[in-house]
């Protein structure tokens, strides 16, 4: 459901779309009922590995399609109008293939794992940890096997969030480093989730995007080769931008959901107010506007969203340039920004689809509030009253965006209240 045409248009895209069509749409079909019955997406996961969605950015020449950031973009909105959660869920596995570009670049041959990604294996996300952990460390640790001449090493720890790992084959999990030789770092461990001492489980207790094996990873004295640790230092530079870009997009195919439902619960229903502005619902000029109101806030965040991935393509694009820190923190400043409005645009056009129907509405068959809960919970992952001082503090101060963001225990300090002398001015 759309006002205009394809948000996005390439060779590239189009033939991607055609090809995804009968999956997407085989997806749709289920998504009401997966979400009435709390039920993972396993068999979607497995139908969009098996068409090739996860290679979709692995270069042409690797066995992949060469899309493009823009590109990938444009799909993973089409796959979160089919179910929101899919898209979600495959943004660990994003990241993964956009830093084996990136390494790749570097002229670090990543032959084995375009091959991964072309066989339909993908990656899910392991990063956050909960409790006692303090913001500025990870629990979970990278120890040295015994035996250093085989450089291997042993990761042990418990992520939480783990978006879209119970559908992987592979967690990319972000660890503390003891080095054999004294000191400490942060690291990217890859780790096979088939090897022994792997547990994932669906625990995600959130009251939205319900779908996406958002559950607990615990890590036991698993083995990690050392071909697949990389220190964190040497991660792609637009990791941040890149997973935002996937909540945005995210958010998008809610919206864009959201409107395909309004539209054919207005044009099916026959029950109207007696002081209503026409005899058919479909006829009431108050109703039309706020479909047409709800139909441009989804226009909008498309767009927006769509102008974030063209800004990440281009630091993709500058890498080893003179211009790449500039074009990052350019990238980084336009998700932060795009993230403030098009939470605020997908949040109210899934409250504000209510205004078009009756209290039958509310009915949990049609679960028209999942667009509204899963918005919700997309829109809380990075606050975006903390992205709205981001870009204030940019454009009025420079102030640099952070880059890498982490979440976890502080120290309390001083209140200031009871100490007015801390209090800012």
């Amino acid at each position: 459901m759309s006002v205009h045409g394809p948000a996005h248009d390439s060779p590239t895209y189009r033939r991607l779309r055609d090809r995804f069509a009968p999956v997407l749409e085989s997806i749709a079909q289920g998504a009401l009922q997966r979400e009435l019955d709390r039920e993972l997406p396993h068999e979607q996961v497995r139908a969009l590995k098996e068409a090739g969605f996860g290679a979709v950015r692995v270069p042409v020449e690797a066995g992949g399609s060469g899309a493009s950031v823009v590109d990938l973009t444009a799909l993973w909105i089409d796959l979160a109008a089919a179910d929101n959660n899919l898209a979600q869920a495959l943004r660990g596995h994003a990241a993964l293939v956009e830093d084996r570009l990136w390494q790749h670049a570097r002229g670090d041959g990543q032959a084995r794992w375009f091959a991964r990604f072309v066989a339909g294996e993908i990656a899910g996300n392991a990063w956050s940890e909960v409790g006692s952990t303090s913001i500025d460390s990870q629990r979970t640790v990278l120890t040295p096997v015994e035996d250093r001449s085989a450089g291997d090493w042993v990761v042990d720890g418990t992520k939480y969030y783990s978006t879209g790992s119970i559908f992987a084959e592979w967690a990319d999990v972000y660890a503390r480093r003891v080095l054999p030789e004294g000191g400490e770092d942060f690291a990217i461990a890859l780790v096979d989730l088939r090897s022994p001492g792997v547990s994932v489980v669906d625990d995600w207790d959130g009251f939205g995007q319900r779908g996406t094996g958002s559950g607990t990873a615990t890590f036991a004295g698993v083995l990690v080769p050392g071909e697949d640790v990389l220190p964190f230092g040497e991660r792609f530079v637009y990791q941040t931008a890149l997973y935002q870009l996937n909540l945005l997009a995210t958010l998008a195919g809610i919206g864009r959901a959201a409107l395909t439902d309004v539209v054919e619960q207005v044009r099916r229903r026959t029950r109207n107010f007696s002081h209503a502005n026409a005899e058919r619902v479909r006829d009431d000029p108050q109703v039309l506007a706020r479909v047409g109101e709800i139909a441009a806030r989804v226009y909008a965040a498309e767009a927006a969203t769509l102008r974030v991935a063209a800004a990440v393509q281009r630091v993709a694009d500058a890498q080893g340039s003179a211009e790449e820190n500039a074009l990052n923190e350019a990238a980084e400043v336009e998700s932060a920004a795009a993230q403030v409005v098009v939470s605020d645009l997908i949040l109210s056009a899934a409250s504000d689809l209510f205004d078009t129907l009756g209290a039958s509405s509310t009915s949990t068959a049609l679960a028209l509030d999942r667009h509204w809960r899963n918005a919700r919970t997309v829109a809380s992952h990075n606050p975006r009253i903390l992205k709205q001082r981001v870009v204030g503090a940019h454009l009025v101060n420079g102030t640099p965006p952070p880059y890498a963001w982490a979440i976890g225990r502080t120290e309390r300090g001083a209140d200031p209240v009871a100490d007015p002398v801390s209090s800012p001015a």
